[in-house]
């Protein structure tokens, strides 16, 4: 599932739905939203039917009262209410910011400032969505690009409902998947100009992830903050939350299936990696960049090997590509295994297990072909990782240090290697 609900003019607006806490529960989907300024969408359009359709009953608007009149608010309408509280008292204007700003500290400076100046419209907005989870009503917050103000907003409410601060992060980061458009819009608008601040529109995991530090720090934890600063009882506010956003994780999911990828699948491909490497960073797993496999990228180990997509239902679970050699990380070798690369499963709503059916998928190709071995390679900074592949049947058989002339990976990668002779299909096939 992809958490960015298409609009024409929206930017950022996302489900929180999904999300796992600690004790295994989920968020409940299409119940609590977050979102960029929704003054962009218009009556008569798509966007509205898409917008109403999601059945909304509250919208928090984050913003300035100066903002909303310049920049409008969603339109009126009988099936909602609308609440402008601006937790930010003291505005500040980010393009304008010299290049030598670091986004870490002065961001979460600014974000310490909400903290403090806007604990009554703070407590107001959580008092709002405790009052539509009860109901069972959908409710969207935002503000105007749906990071700052919307991403302290979301920190607190998930942090309230048990989901890890990992998780927390990455919910914060995925705002980098908008923030090519965000930053366009904002050209749009001036003239093409181009923001003397790089940090515009960004959201790098360590802001997060040092704004909930500085909060614990200050306060002593979130729920802390809560009942202190912003005089609510949070473990009534929590259970209140908890009770009505949250829901058994599954017991039954739908089995996988599986397609070769085509070239109009490849957006879909560059969005699933850059996803799950935020999810990487938000875990301090500093191997995936977002942006460094474009569709040319997909669409080329579509022609010269496979690509594979796995659905459960109608979404996208999960995807790996299958290449028939691998002489950057191998060396030049004899056509006896298949090299599995980018075996990527959709964070926090794929099946469990998705990695591990889609590795035996690939597994299965590579027997079919008649090849005895699957090869792939992992971080070797990464134990976890290898870990994993180790408990799916892989072996050590060496390492390749990092390279920076192109030819190879730009970190040393443990390379790991399982036999598969016992699974060779009688009717063997050669690779295309």
């Amino acid at each position: 599932m992809d958490r960015h609900i298409h609009f024409d003019a929206l930017r950022n607006f996302r489900d929180l739905g999904g999300y796992a806490t600690a004790n295994g529960s989920r968020v409940r989907p299409r119940l609590l939203f977050r979102s960029d300024g929704l003054g962009k969408i218009r009556p008569g359009t798509a966007d509205w039917d898409r917008f109403l359709a999601l059945r909304i009953g509250t919208v928090i608007d984050l913003r300035h009262g100066w903002e909303v009149e310049r920049q409008g608010r969603v339109p009126e309408h009988p099936s909602f209410t609308y609440h402008n509280l601006s937790i930010e008292h003291r505005p500040y204007d980010q393009p304008a910011l010299g290049p030598d700003v670091d986004p870490g500290p002065y961001l979460v400076e600014r974000y310490m400032e909400v903290a403090a100046d806007g604990t009554k419209e703070i407590r107001r907005s959580l008092e709002l969505i405790a009052d539509a989870a009860a109901s069972g009503t959908p409710l969207v917050f935002h503000c105007a690009s749906g990071k700052d103000r919307t991403g302290q907003l979301a920190s607190l409410v998930l942090a309230l409902l048990g989901v890890p601060e990992p998780t927390i992060v990455e919910d914060y980061s995925l705002t980098e998947l908008a923030a090519p458009a965000l930053l366009a819009d904002w050209r749009a608008r001036n003239g093409g100009r181009t923001p003397s601040w790089p940090g515009y529109g960004r959201a790098p995991a360590v802001v997060m992830r040092l704004f909930l530090a500085a909060l614990k720090e200050t306060y002593g934890s979130v729920e802390a903050y809560v009942t202190d600063a912003l005089e609510l009882d949070a473990e009534d506010l929590a259970a209140t939350l908890r009770a009505h956003l949250l829901a058994p994780a599954p017991t039954t999911w739908p089995a996988l299936t599986y397609r070769p990828a085509t070239a109009e699948d490849a957006p879909a491909l560059v969005r699933l990696r850059d996803t799950v490497a935020l999810g990487q960073l938000a875990r301090g797993i500093d191997q995936w960049k977002p942006g460094e496999k474009d569709e040319a990228h997909f669409r080329t180990r579509m022609r010269e090997g496979e690509v594979w997509l796995a659905h459960a239902g109608d979404d996208l679970a999960g995807a790996f590509e299958l290449w028939w050699d691998d002489p950057a990380a191998w060396g030049s070798r004899p056509a006896d295994a298949g090299y599995i690369h980018r075996l990527m499963a959709t964070p926090h709503t794929a099946p469990p297990g998705t990695g591990r059916r889609m590795l035996a998928r690939a597994e299965a190709r590579i027997a079919a072909s008649g090849r005895p071995c699957a090869r792939l390679d992992c971080l070797a900074t990464n134990p976890r990782l290898r870990a994993y592949y180790e408990a799916a049947g892989y072996t050590v058989v060496g390492e390749r240090p990092a390279t920076t002339d192109g030819t190879g990976s730009p970190y040393a990668v443990t390379l790991m290697e399982k036999r598969l002779g016992d699974r060779l299909s009688p009717s063997r096939t050669r690779p295309a």
